[in-house]
């Protein structure tokens, strides 16, 4: 009986340890990554989407380092979203998180990818935006809840970030 309580005991200490040694890590990575400016604010009225999805929306990570999650401003939470794009840029609303609005003059590209900061799915199953957040690149992951949307998503968001230019001369910027 001496033996069970002594493994329970141990047991549980090695699992408070581990937590704190998460917990401390996750507080390091949002100390380390404190100049990530505030997020835009997202529009009030953003207008009739041009195409939108169900998904997930899985993280922002520096881009090209699809292990280093931005912590910061709940970027690094995963949660079940709803992706618009609109002619003025990209909403990610989240549920359980604060929305995530990315302007189109913001936005560097798009592709598809099989997986970033634990999320790995099929060949090309994750669509990626690579983004300019002051003076960061962030790459934001989301998985579509079905197959057929990506592609019409992929197509609105390419449209979007080539036409994002011609609208920002326009707009006198």
């Amino acid at each position: 009986m001496d033996t069970k309580l002594l493994s329970l005991v141990i047991t549980l200490g090695l699992i408070a340890i581990a937590f704190a040694l998460i917990w401390m890590g996750w507080r390091n990575r949002l100390r380390r990554q404190a100049d990530v400016e505030l997020l835009p604010v997202v529009p009030e009225a953003p207008g009739e989407p041009l195409a939108a999805a169900e998904g997930q929306y899985v993280a922002s990570t520096t881009a090209g380092d699809w292990l280093d999650r931005i912590a910061v401003h709940a970027l690094g939470i995963r949660t079940n979203a709803t992706l618009e794009v609109y002619p003025h840029g990209v909403l990610f609303d989240r549920s359980g998180a604060p929305a995530l609005y990315i302007p189109a003059a913001s936005l560097a590209g798009v592709r598809l990818d099989s997986g970033m900061t634990g999320k790995f799915v099929e060949k090309d199953g994750l669509l990626v935006l690579a983004w300019a957040h002051g003076s960061h690149v962030l790459d934001t992951g989301f998985r579509t809840r079905r197959a057929e949307d990506r592609n019409v998503l992929i197509a609105a968001l390419q449209e979007l970030i080539s036409s994002a230019p011609a609208a920002d001369a326009n707009s006198g910027k």
